[in-house]
């Protein structure tokens, strides 16, 4: 089987699963593979293929067939100009609110922008008229790929039916095909192409009105995974449904929460291998962005079920390996059932376990580190009236945050940009933060993260301006990639130019030029006493730390907790 056979079964294969019964095929070379695996799946019943030779009409066909049905209808097309023929069907759909799924078909990306025959940008050819677009690029003859290709029909079906948002419309998939284009090649595929047993889809994605009454299964030995939200109260609608049910809450440091609820040091429960696997979840309910740590990914890669609860017309799984997807509501209408007693076991060995680690240091409370410095922020931060909010910059300062925070259970806020979790704007962030809640406000960043906004200094004096005190951790570059395996010491000779990035900045005279109080402190017990004094206007507190310990500081942790677990 070549590569583009491959793709073309597997994506009409899951088409069918997710209830496609109808599909309109334009001819075309380059959409041959798809052409003949529907061809294929008509013949023996599976769906209906209808087959036109203008475009133009084929999508208003499968935009009466889907109006009628309500049903997802692919329209099938060639590269070039039949894709943009496709225009007026799609724009009728996006405003009547019809499922409509146009499959164009395109060449591989090296033949783009090149001069080859038939060959045009197509992605973000219909502009705003879509629920949603994705680029599937020509498939290569290796393994891995299967999953991502089902999942992504899975998220074009979800989106074009509105089943997270109530808001149906049209979907544009990409396809990149390479020659061979025919089937007929006699070696086996490296990896199986089947889908979920008994003809499941990859990922079912319930309708908002149906799960609102039906909730979340009760599914015995569950671990919630929260990560960062919307809004930060959100994580206690989650927190609140695990604590009922008596599921473990693995929780990053986001959002604004019943922490006493949450698994001490849950992330780094995550890091010891041999504990986790004598003691693996059954499932795992992914509730929120997960951005922070591969421990996660490496969770969610063991388990044999992964279902996720969102708040947004989509779902985080970089990896395809979500099978259900609840919309927000369903946690308030969840039934939760009796735990059984092996179950109350498993519960209380996760919660014991964390306990155990709360019980004992991790890493060296009396230095200075990013972990001691984001630990000493949280309990200084929790002695402030009520209301009190912690901004931390994306990078490193959000990871060391995420271990220092595992025993931490104030009412503080934590906020973060994660959606893209870039560095970018953090100050300023931080200071719309502080003039939206007058509530005592501080931040937590690195040196790189404080100097891409410094602009965010930049306060004219005649505007209104708040109290906000940014911790920054200064180590002269960019931490986070010596915890990566570009910190490797093997990669020493490249690493400090074009990944540690230093660049020697006085940040006191940077503050000095903006008229921002500033104050550098070299123990634990200065930052205490600095973070006790009330800002008065923005002011800059920085600590200054030695680059170098970070990778080593990290494995230390990690074999702390090995040492506890094990």
């Amino acid at each position: 089987m070549n590569p583009s056979q491959a793709l073309a079964e597997v994506l009409v294969d899951e088409l069918a699963r997710h209830g496609v019964t109808d599909v309109v095929l334009c001819p075309g070379s380059r959409s041959a593979p798809l052409a003949y695996a529907v061809h294929a799946a008509d013949q023996v019943g599976r769906v209906r293929l209808h087959v036109r030779v203008d475009e133009r009409s084929a999508g208003f066909l499968a935009l009466g067939l889907a109006k009628v049905s309500r049903r997802v209808v692919p329209v099938i097309t060639t590269s070039g100009t039949a894709v943009a023929n496709l225009h007026p069907a799609v724009l009728e759909a996006h405003h009547a609110g019809v499922p409509l799924l146009v499959l164009s078909c395109d060449r591989p990306a090296e033949l783009l922008r090149t001069g080859a025959n038939q060959t045009t940008v197509q992605p973000g050819m219909f502009g705003e008229a879509l629920r949603w677009r994705h680029e599937i690029p020509a498939p290569e003859r290796r393994a891995g790929q299967v999953a991502g290709w089902r999942s992504v029909v899975s998220r074009a079906c979800a989106a074009a039916t509105g089943a997270l948002t109530g808001w149906a419309g049209p979907v544009h998939l990409d396809v990149g095909m390479r020659d061979p284009l025919t089937p007929g090649d006699a070696h086996d595929w490296p990896e199986s192409l089947e889908g979920r047993p008994g003809g499941a889809p990859w990922t079912s994605a319930a309708t908002t009105a149906l799960q609102s009454v039906t909730g979340v299964e009760d599914v015995p030995r569950t671990v919630v995974v929260l990560g960062d939200l919307p809004e930060p109260a959100m994580a206690d609608e989650a927190v609140a449904l695990a604590r009922a049910a008596g599921w473990p809450v693995v929780a990053e440091p986001f959002g604004l929460m019943d922490r006493t609820s949450v698994l001490p040091h849950g992330p780094l429960l995550l890091t010891c291998r041999p504990w986790l696997e004598s003691s693996l979840p059954a499932r795992v309910l992914v509730v929120g962005r997960l951005t922070l740590t591969r421990d996660v990914a490496d969770l969610l890669r063991q388990v044999e079920r992964v279902d996720c609860v969102t708040p947004a017309p989509d779902w985080p799984d970089p990896s395809a390996r979500v099978s259900r997807v609840h919309p927000w509501e369903a946690l308030a209408a969840t039934e939760i059932h009796e735990r059984s007693t092996d179950d109350e076991a498993w519960t209380a060995r996760w919660r014991e376990a964390g306990e155990r680690l709360a019980a004992t240091p991790l890493w060296p409370a009396d230095e200075l580190s990013g972990l001691t410095v984001a630990s000493t922020v949280l309990r200084e931060l929790a002695e402030q009236p009520q209301g009190a909010t912690l901004f931390v910059g994306s990078s490193q300062s959000a990871r060391d945050l995420d271990w220092a925070s595992g025993d931490f259970a104030a009412p503080v806020t934590v906020v973060a940009s994660r959606g893209l979790a870039g560095i970018d704007g953090c100050v300023s962030t931080a200071t719309g933060l502080a003039l939206a809640s007058g509530a005592p406000t501080w931040a937590l960043m690195g040196d790189l993260t404080f100097l891409h906004d410094a602009n965010g200094l930049l306060v004219g004096p005649g505007e209104p301006r708040p109290d906000l005190t940014v911790v920054v951790v200064n180590d002269d570059g960019g931490a986070i990639f010596a915890t990566l395996e570009h910190g490797d010491p093997s990669r020493a000779r490249e690493f400090e130019r074009v990944f540690g990035t230093p660049t020697g900045t006085e940040l006191g005279a940077l503050c000095a030029a903006h008229h921002v109080a500033h104050e550098r402190v070299t123990t634990t017990s200065a930052l205490r006493e600095a973070l006790r004094r009330k800002a008065s206007g923005i002011r800059v507190v920085e600590v200054p730390l030695a680059r170098t310990g970070v990778r080593a500081l990290r494995a230390q942790v990690r074999s702390a907790v090995a040492a506890v677990l094990t």
